[in-house]
């Protein structure tokens, strides 16, 4: 199955159908959730409410994870259908429509802290004549890194397709002056791995600028993996022989030595009946 990505640009492809699709889907909502909490740990925001940036908010589902921990947020992005979505849904941030990859004139200083899931990949498509990724996505950190307090963070969660890719993205927020790196969760689950970008703009003594641990199933998954291997091992074993096939196999291996064998026949190997006296 292709990559939304490759399909169609965002605000085609999440045309009123698959928006409404996306927000309806209770996996969906699931996963986004989840990952919209995971970004806002990551965050490690002061104790006190926040205002944050939520970039490609869709449905505003992240959105209300925020809403849901106690902080204040403004949302965009680039799709009219998932935005009229958000307004149905009645979520509590302000939402407007405007593309990650273009300027944004937010005031300096004016968020604690930003997320974006599963948007991040987009801005590395050429979708439209002039398109080039790496100046769409320098754009977008720059203003990003304007529009956040000092030392405060963004965790991006995205699905990079390839190295290069993956690559192309850190170095284009290194670039605009963020420190940090990445966090990659489950590193070893072909499904459950997911890629955050953890970045902080400055430093600051209110916020720690460490980078946090990812979570790791490892144990489980080396068990798992274990008794797959061990599993394997017994299906490659040597296979149990039937008293026939053994019979045969020997009569073969005496044919092998000139040695003067009956031919085989049905009743070769037959279990034979008991005599009477």
């Amino acid at each position: 199955m292709s990559r939304p990505e490759h399909q169609a640009p965002p605000e085609i492809f999440y045309n009123d159908d698959e928006s409404k699709k996306y927000a309806t889907s209770s996996r969906m909502i699931e996963i986004q959730t989840r990952m919209a909490n995971r970004a806002i740990d990551l965050l490690m925001l002061p104790e006190r409410p926040c205002l944050l940036l939520d970039v490609g908010c869709g449905s505003g589902i992240s959105g209300e994870a925020i809403t849901e921990r106690g902080h204040f947020w403004v949302g965009y992005d680039i799709s009219p259908s998932m935005l009229k979505i958000a307004h149905q849904r009645e979520v509590d941030g302000d939402l407007f429509l405007a593309d990650a990859g273009q300027s944004l004139n937010f005031r300096p200083g004016t968020f604690d802290g930003a997320i974006s899931i599963s948007a991040l990949q987009w801005l590395c498509n050429v979708d439209k004549k002039g398109h080039e990724p790496y100046k769409r996505l320098k754009c977008f950190f720059e203003r990003l890194y304007c529009c956040l307090n000092k030392g405060a963070r963004a965790v991006l969660q995205f699905y990079p397709e390839t190295d290069s890719q993956l690559e192309m993205i850190t170095s284009a927020a290194l670039r605009c002056g963020f420190g940090g790196g990445l966090v990659v969760d489950y590193p070893h689950s072909t499904k459950a791995k997911k890629h955050f970008l953890v970045i902080y703009a400055g430093l600051s003594g209110n916020v720690p600028q460490n980078i946090p641990p990812p979570l790791d199933d490892e144990d489980e998954e080396m068990q798992v993996a274990v008794e797959g291997r061990t599993r394997v091992k017994k299906r490659r074993g040597k296979v149990e022989l039937s008293y026939k096939d053994k019979i045969i196999k020997k009569k073969e291996h005496q044919r092998r030595k000139a040695v003067n064998v009956r031919k085989d026949t049905k009743y070769t190997a037959r279990a034979r009946k008991p005599r009477g006296f």
